[in-house]
Formats: structure tokens, sequence, C-alpha cells
């Protein structure tokens, strides 16, 4: 019986990926960067998580990105959903067994600074994990106690940076706080971030991080800024923002990628 990796490898037809990015939430019309796209439902592989938030198309996408082949997992599953920090293992995982080297993970985040504003987009330098969960919970072995002093490799980091400045894309860089969601943060929550370090918060990415690099891949990652946090303008927030405003950091996060990938 064929296994995940030996369909998708079957799928890919010698297309050899070792670039692969995650699409968040209102994100997905970055696949439309893709050529001769080729298209897996997460339906149609076994073991891949099927998300219940609007916004995430719940597919694999393979092809070139310029001359790059690549693959983006469009869509993400959420501890929020069932309460599983590993939800987003086996993805990982098979990513990993594909060849897959350097992992870009992407988001929609709310900004905690006021000098970056709706439409921005972050380049995440660090992470505090404030929910407490960790995906590698209930793995065995020495190889659990994954070290995350460089979690964000500095090679990435630097390949995205220089990619943004041959955009003409400005990019912010700074440290990304989990929170568990559904729920929005606070007003009381978001002053804490600030205080602790925090420049943005969201509600996925961090577990992801952990697992990339326990399965040994390189990882960057970008936020687009959807929204300020709760209490800075005095209006409330909702994920109908969050997937009006993604396309307009997205569309800049799209030519960052174009240039640093393609």
């Amino acid at each position: 019986m064929k296994t995940v990796i030996d369909l998708l490898v079957d799928k890919l037809g010698g297309l050899v990926p070792r670039h692969a990015v995650v699409l968040g939430s209102g994100l997905g019309s970055l696949v439309e960067e893709i050529a001769s796209p080729i298209r897996v439902p997460y339906a149609d592989l076994a073991g891949f998580p099927a998300s219940g938030v609007t916004g995430h198309a719940g597919e694999l996408v393979a092809g070139h990105l310029g001359k790059t082949p690549v693959i983006m997992l469009s869509g993400r599953a959420h501890y929020y959903e069932k309460g599983d920090p590993r939800v987003m293992r086996f993805p990982i995982e098979v990513l990993a067994g594909l060849g897959v080297h350097s992992l870009i993970l992407t988001n929609s985040a709310g900004s905690v600074r006021q000098d970056m504003p709706p439409g921005s987009v972050m380049q995440i330098a660090d992470h505090i994990n404030y929910s407490g969960m960790n995906p590698l919970i209930g793995e065995e072995g020495d190889r659990r106690f994954v070290g995350m002093t460089t979690a964000y490799d500095p090679d990435l980091a630097l390949s995205m940076r220089d990619a943004a400045i041959r955009a003409g894309i400005p990019l912010f860089s700074g440290v990304y706080m989990w929170f568990s969601g559904p729920s929005f943060e606070t007003p009381a929550e978001i002053r804490m971030a600030r205080t602790l370090g925090a420049d943005a918060v969201g509600m996925s990415t961090v577990p992801e991080v952990i697992l990339a690099r326990y399965f040994g891949l390189k990882v960057a990652a970008a936020s687009v800024i959807t929204n300020y946090g709760a209490g800075m303008t005095g209006d409330e927030l909702s994920h109908e923002e969050t997937k009006d405003m993604a396309p307009v950091g997205g569309a800049r996060l799209a030519h960052i990628l174009r240039q640093m990938l393609g």
C-alpha cells in the first residue's frame, strides 16, 4: 500500500522541491504565484488535517516559483480547533520525507506596535510560546529536547531581508507571541505582550516551528499584520477583518517570497 509520501512523489512527477511554504489566514492567493501548479486536496492525503477555518483552502500545491520548485500548504489546522498542538505534525513530517530542506511559515497577526500598522509585513525573528502548549509532548527519546536558540535560521532570515530590499518593500522584524485562541486577546493581554517584548500576536506558527526543527528543517517565518491589538484603537476585533486585510499585506509578502525563492 502506498504511503502519503509515495503518493506525492508520483503526483510530483520528478519535481523535487527543497523549499516549502505554509500559508496562513487569507493568504491562499499566494498559490497563484506558482507556475503549472499540481494541486492535491488534504482530503486525498490520509493523515492531513482538515481545517474548519474560513480562509484556509486545505490543499497542497506544488510547482515552480520562478525557476525554483516549491511546495505550498494552502491552509493549516490550528491548536484551537481541537486542542491539539500536534495537529500539523504529519504534514511537516511528510515535507521532510519529500526532501524539503527549508520551511517558510506565514500567518496573519495583530500588531502591538503603533509604528507597524495593518498591511505591514513582519519577519519573525523570535517567538514567545505564551500558550504553554508544545507539540513534542509525548515524543520519546532525547531527540525531543530540541534547541530553539536559532529556531529561525539566520541565513534564511538574511535572504528574506535581502529579498524585501530588492522588491522595494518595507519589512519589519520582531517577536511573535503565540496565544491559543480562538478568542482574541484582551487589552490587558496586549499590554502584557508589549511589556514582555512581543511585537505581534497570533494563534498559529509556533508549534510548526518547533515541529520543523524537530524534523531537521530550517525555518523562516513572516506575519502579515491585519489589525492592531485589542485596546489600541477602541474597535472590536473580528476574523472578517483578518480576512479582509490579509490580501493587502499578502500581496507584499508574495513579492518578497518571489524574490527570495524565485
